[in-house]
């Protein structure tokens, strides 16, 4: 059975005030949900029409894929939909490598960050307040499941910045950084990549400590990279750089 109350509930966490009022957000498809059950996260509720999840009993409700396109935000719903608490996260250590966004808009250029983070081991992602919200379904959905493994901080960016030891480098992504594959780095301190259309602010751009680009190879056609696929060259980047090699 599926109540009022509930489609009133999935519906409402498509909004960031109502996740932020709940503590709940949304994830959609199987891949996704076995993650995230796999995961420390805690589930509050799964919808599905395959009985295929080792999920508590008095959580789980199955239901028709009619009902989940009710629901659904995606243009092609999937089987199963679940929903989970949002952790607590706490302040993050200033040590080993970060990648800090600021303003960052897009859904998919987050969700695909917070995958690469994952991938190669970044444990915190800073967050300016601008920043989308992870838990939009859209990020979520993006993830891939990485959302339960990466932790994200939504901070005053700047702030956080000028506090960090005088030790810790603060990289800037910019174009007329210098050339990254050439330039001296550390894998101990902070990335920082810009709005997808106004790059990095004034204020953050002060706390940066060596600005970066990422050189041009091909014919001069195109302006900037996106700032995902920036992510990953620089995270691949400062990756290689490590001392053993990993």
């Amino acid at each position: 059975m599926f109540s009022k109350s509930q489609i009133k509930l999935i519906k409402s966490l498509s909004q960031k005030k109502y996740r932020a009022r709940h503590g709940l957000f949304v994830i959609e498809g199987k891949k996704g949900i076995f993650e995230l059950l796999s995961s420390p996260l805690e589930l509050h509720s799964l919808f599905t029409a395959e009985d295929i999840f080792d999920a508590a009993e008095e959580k789980t409700y199955l239901i028709t894929e009619g009902d989940l396109k009710k629901v659904s935000n995606q243009q092609s719903p999937q089987t199963a939909l679940a929903i989970f608490h949002i952790p607590e996260v706490v302040q993050p250590k200033a040590e080993g490598l970060q990648v800090a966004l600021d303003d960052v808009q897009d859904p998919g250029n987050l969700g695909t960050i917070i995958r690469l983070c994952d991938w190669f081991g970044v444990e915190d992602l800073i967050c300016s307040q601008g920043t989308v919200d992870c838990y939009n379904p859209k990020v979520v959905q993006a993830t891939m499941g990485s959302i339960s493994r990466v932790k994200v901080h939504y901070l005053d960016l700047a702030e956080y910045l000028r506090e960090l030891p005088k030790e810790r480098p603060v990289y800037g992504t910019f174009l007329e950084g210098k050339n990254v594959y050439r330039e001296p780095i550390s894998p101990e301190g902070v990335v920082v990549l810009g709005n997808e259309g106004n790059g990095i602010s004034p204020e953050v751009e002060q706390l940066i400590t060596q600005k970066l680009n990422i050189p041009q190879f091909g014919k001069a056609m195109t302006e900037s990279l996106n700032v995902a696929t920036a992510a990953a060259i620089f995270l691949s980047e400062f990756s290689r750089r490590k001392p053993t090699g990993k």
